[in-house]
Order: structure tokens, then sequence, then C-alpha cells
């Protein structure tokens, strides 16, 4: 019986699922993609890591933002280390997220958030989820519940995860 339901399992798994829903299923996080799929616009030997909190870029990536800050690309995992890289008083250029529906980067002024859904967040209680089409994040939002709203709605959201450090 056990050999029949490892058989069924591992039917499953590979029976007409791509490599990203594939990855979805073993990893269990909604947040990851293929490596493939994900675009790193940092450089160098730690370009795969949130340059804040050091978090793997692909197996967060959905949540993924960047930002200039004196002429070089760095890359966040979430909405949450940008904000913490922000609120240090620093310019960040160019402000970029992963929009949901193509997973390229997107600017955060033409961003539709969806804020607060039952898919999990990174860095956060609080998921936030970026797409270039409000109808894209109605039907997201539909599916998984949340608010819909812009960057800097979500930044203040994001910005409250920090009243509870200690400075």
């Amino acid at each position: 019986m056990l050999k029949f339901i490892a058989s069924m399992l591992v039917f499953l798994l590979f029976s007409g699922c791509s490599t990203q829903k594939n990855m979805q299923m073993s990893s269990g996080m909604f947040q990851s993609v293929s490596e493939k799929d994900a675009i790193l616009v940092q450089e160098g030997k730690e370009k795969r890591y949130c340059v804040r909190c050091g978090m793997d870029l692909v197996k967060f990536y959905k949540t993924s933002h960047a930002a200039v800050y004196k002429g070089k690309n760095y890359q966040y995992c979430s909405l949450h280390c940008l904000e913490e890289h922000l609120g240090e008083g620093i310019e960040l250029k160019n402000p970029r997220v992963v929009d949901l529906g193509s997973l390229k980067f997107i600017s955060v002024a033409d961003a539709h958030y969806v804020v607060g859904s039952s898919k999990k967040g990174t860095m956060s209680k609080i998921s936030k989820y970026a797409f270039l089409n409000l109808e894209d994040a109605e039907k997201f939002q539909s599916q998984n519940g949340g608010e819909i709203m812009d960057f800097n709605h979500a930044r203040e959201i994001a910005k409250e995860d920090f009243k509870h450090y200690k400075k």
C-alpha cells in the first residue's frame, strides 16, 4: 500500500505540470519561480540574494523589488526590505517591483498592489503582491482576498513593520 501511495505522489507531481508549478508544489511557496524565470539585476557573487536580509531572490521572486543607488542596481526580496533601505533616508532611483502577471519588473508608480491576501507575505505577516494590469490585480483579489492600492499606500503598510523595532 505504501509503495502505491508513493507511486501516485510521484505520478501526480510530474504528470502534466510545468516546471514552475512543480517548484511551487515541491517547495510549497507561492513566492517562488523557476530559476530561468527570475530576473536578477544585481552583479557579482551575491546577485541571487537580497541586499538587506540575504534571502534567496529566486525563492522569493514574486515579491521582489529593485532600485538603483549610487549607480548600482540593488534587489530586495520584498517591499519590507526596500522600505528598510528607504527608511535610512537614502534616495533610491528607479524603484521597481515584479509584476505577478508577466514576472517582469515594472515601475512601482505603475503597480497595483494587492495587500493582505491569503497568500503568504515575505518578511511581513501582511502580503504585498504587485500587478501592472488592474484586471489582473482584481482577479487575484477575488481569488485570494486583500485590498488593491498604489505603491505609496502599500509602502505605508510596510512601514508599520518597523514600529515594533527598538532603535
